[in-house]
């Protein structure tokens, strides 16, 4: 095989193959493209993204090198392409880059780390790719677009200046809401007739003096039937940017729709038992007809829930740092902050619910379910029951992190009882290290201070 001299743009030499010399020339001549965009960050960003190789490994339809079918090399490429689209593929973020719509919260947050940290391109493959490693122009682009993408779209008007770019942000006061409709749906969704044998309501599984969930691994709905996946919270679920952990319902209403109907939760078969039974009762439907005179539907029910939901916003400690008070956190809690935003927990537990804003992989550096031991269920396959995509095969909607000390226990699963469990299994199966004890308790003061206020109480 002949060798030749390859100079990149940047100004580095090397003798490279002839073979791996076409490939370094191909991306090369793209990476300098964001020049032509001057004025536009967004298509700036997409240039670099595309010239430096970044879609190379973290796109699910990127094509194997030719040199990944080499016997010795070729299963750790493949294997790092794997991984690299379970943490982030960037093809809709380029193509929303590219065409001008908006980009997700996630993405954002991790190519922000990633240019912060210098952790990408990694060296075993800039080594061999000449010219892809991000220079201080190219970094200092993407910092810039995170920064005023975060500003224009995501940061949230309470905000302290200071703390404006943090990718995370303080709680609203309220968001819009009909307070006839809420005070409707307050007594709807502690109303046990949504049940087909008047056991349960929406408490049940989400009691409100209980963090928003049962603390139970499954809940128990009638006759005893336990559910597949562990309850998510109610509180500040109207943040989310979809219900369940499978995303299978669009929004609140949606998501109020399913329980009643499913068989081992509350059991009805339709809405119309439903609405019989509720309007046997002169007084409350009286109420209820004044609220929405159209009259009793699921539609009506549903939207009351909603709108009570919507109510159910829980501001803490940390929003009162985010809002400029400095002095409400502890040394060890900002430090246990820093070290969430280092080991990128912060890239998937975004914004202002601390998550719920994009489904993620579970045990991108090493199998969780092979750990777990148990055998795979239904309620394992995530985002995948509901799109039968293989790509969505083990992938759940982050869950928000507002509460948590209260919402065990923890994972999709509920199989991790403690705190600082789920903290080292998140680190060991999605980021590949292990973290100490002392750098966990750290963090464990920092959750803490999300747990807020309802009503003007601490919740407990």
């Amino acid at each position: 095989m002949g060798y030749f001299t390859y100079s990149d743009f940047k100004g580095k030499s090397s003798l490279l193959p002839a073979g791996l010399l076409m490939f370094t020339l191909a991306v090369s001549s793209c990476s300098s493209e964001y020049k032509k965009h001057a004025g536009d960050e967004g298509k700036q960003v997409a240039s670099i993204l595309r010239g430096n190789g970044c879609l190379e490994c973290h796109a699910a339809d990127a094509k194997l090198p030719f040199y990944g079918k080499f016997p010795v090399i070729g299963p750790t490429v493949e294997a790092d392409m794997r991984e690299g689209t379970l943490y982030l593929d960037l093809t809709s973020l380029v193509d929303a880059l590219e065409n001008g719509k908006p980009v997700s919260e996630v993405d954002l947050a991790k190519v922000e780390h990633t240019a912060l940290s210098g952790s990408m391109p990694p060296f075993k493959y800039s080594a061999i790719h000449w010219g892809t490693s991000l220079n201080s122009e190219e970094r200092g682009i993407l910092i810039s677009w995170a920064k005023n993408v975060r500003k224009n779209n995501f940061a949230i008007s309470t905000v302290a200046e200071t703390f404006a770019n943090e990718p995370v942000q303080p709680l609203m006061e309220s968001l819009p809401a009909d307070p006839d409709k809420v005070a409707l749906g307050f007594a709807l969704y502690h109303d046990t007739r949504l049940s087909a044998d008047n056991t349960l309501s929406c408490a049940s599984c989400h009691g409100l003096e209980t963090g928003g969930v049962d603390r139970k691994q499954y809940s128990e709905g009638i006759n005893g039937q336990l559910g597949g996946v562990n309850a998510p919270t109610v509180y500040n679920a109207a943040l989310n940017f979809v219900q369940f952990w499978d995303g299978r319902a669009a929004d609140l209403k949606e998501q109020a729709a399913g329980p009643p109907l499913n068989p081992v939760e509350m059991g009805h078969t339709s809405f119309d038992d439903i609405c019989a039974s509720i309007s046997e009762d002169k007084e409350f439907m009286k109420a209820f007809l004044q609220v929405f005179p159209e009259g009793i539907s699921e539609s009506t029910i549903t939207e009351a829930i909603a709108e009570f939901e919507k109510t159910l916003l829980t501001p803490s400690r940390f929003d009162k740092y985010l809002m400029g008070d400095t002095q409400a956190l502890t040394k060890e809690e900002l430090e246990g902050y820093e070290l969430f935003k280092e080991n990128r927990c912060a890239t998937c537990h975004v914004g202002v619910n601390f998550g719920g804003q994009s489904f993620e992989y579970t045990g991108i550096k090493n199998n969780y379910f092979d750990y777990r031991g148990t055998g795979l269920t239904d309620g394992d396959l995530g985002r995948y029951a509901v799109t039968a995509d293989d790509s969505d095969l083990h992938k759940f909607k982050t869950p928000g992190l507002r509460n948590v000390m209260l919402t065990y226990p923890y994972m999709h699963d509920g199989t991790i009882e403690h705190i600082e469990d789920a903290i080292r299994i998140m680190h060991e199966f999605q980021i590949g290290k292990n973290i100490s004890d002392a750098e966990t308790a750290k963090i464990v003061a920092f959750l803490h201070t999300l747990t807020g206020e309802y009503n003007g109480q601490i919740l407990h």
